[in-house]
């Protein structure tokens, strides 16, 4: 199997610098046309250009890519749906989405005033609503669509001074799977990555040596994958530094109590069994949870539910 995307017009956000470069590169030179989105502002979202995304494209071009700049704020949806308009006017249309434009203002929660942790959701997470939206009628329409939104193992599995930052990557994970499942009579196929990359928002996290193994090239094969037409659907894959991994949120198989032990004392002196993760399940929708928790208690009352 050969993934090209020769005939697909790609979307990438965040394209200027790091991760989103190396994807729209990634995109171009498997043969799709490429708007390379990019506001152009500082890692904490201030300021703001154009310069970042015409370069990219620029590069593309030189290398016998097709591209096109543009510098919509992912925030604003007045500027993302301008975007999708003139990518389709274009090219007649918008299959593929990679939202990964974000930004930070790390620090701890004691010192995180509300505009910092206000502004990172914006960006991270109602950016990438904008951006799934604008598209999404268009991907319907044409019954195909590929979009893969960027999470990250600080909103997974918690980062210190990133409560705003972790929150909007926490959420993906939940955007994630309601457009999966929304998506699927359509051929809307809706995945995230986690990645772990040497970018101008983590250089003062990592040591040089780390910085020069998690190149942000060792992120793209995951989601070019994941962009592909036989790709999965409500997946997430993390990256980095040529490592690849699944990621599940599962639960444990758990107990189910009769009405006289529904107390907090009952639930902690059994709570070794609740927590018993060797039975756990990756649930693959909400409803599943509920089936679940009836079908155990009809178990234990003998009943049929």
């Amino acid at each position: 199997m050969t993934i090209r995307f020769d005939g697909r017009v790609a979307i990438v956000t965040g394209a200027g610098n790091g991760l989103g470069r190396a994807h729209a590169f990634g995109l171009a030179a498997l043969g799709a046309r490429v708007v390379v989105n990019d506001f152009g502002g500082a890692r904490d979202g201030s300021g703001g250009s154009l310069g970042p995304a015409d370069a990219v494209v620029e590069e593309i071009r030189k290398a016998g890519g097709e591209a096109i700049a543009d510098g919509a704020d992912v925030s604003n949806f007045e500027q993302v749906q301008a975007m999708v308009e003139k990518a389709t006017a274009q090219w007649g249309s918008v299959d593929l989405l990679v939202a990964n434009a974000g930004i930070l203002r790390d620090k701890s929660f004691a010192k995180m005033e509300p505009d910092d942790f206000r502004k990172v959701i914006d960006v991270h997470l109602i950016g990438t609503f904008n951006c799934c939206k604008a598209v999404w009628n268009g991907m319907r329409e044409r019954n195909y669509g590929r979009i893969v939104i960027t999470t990250s193992s600080s909103g997974l599995f918690g980062n210190f001074g990133q409560a705003n930052y972790g929150a909007a990557k926490a959420a993906m994970a939940g955007l994630m799977n309601v457009l999966a499942e929304e998506g699927r009579k359509t051929n809307i196929r809706v995945n995230s990555i986690s990645p772990a990359a040497a970018t101008r928002m983590t250089e003062d996290l990592l040591s040089p040596q780390a910085l020069e193994l998690l190149k942000p090239e060792s992120i793209t094969p995951a989601v070019l994958y994941l962009l592909g037409a036989d790709a999965p659907t409500r997946t997430i894959i993390g990256a980095g530094a040529g490592s690849f991994a699944v990621i599940k949120i599962i639960e444990s198989e758990g107990i189910n109590l009769p009405r006289a032990e529904w107390t907090p004392d009952v639930v902690a002196a059994r709570f070794a069994e609740i927590s018993d993760m060797s039975k756990a399940q990756a649930l693959e929708r909400a409803s599943q949870q509920t089936q679940k928790y009836v079908a155990h208690a009809a178990v234990r009352v003998g009943s049929k539910l």
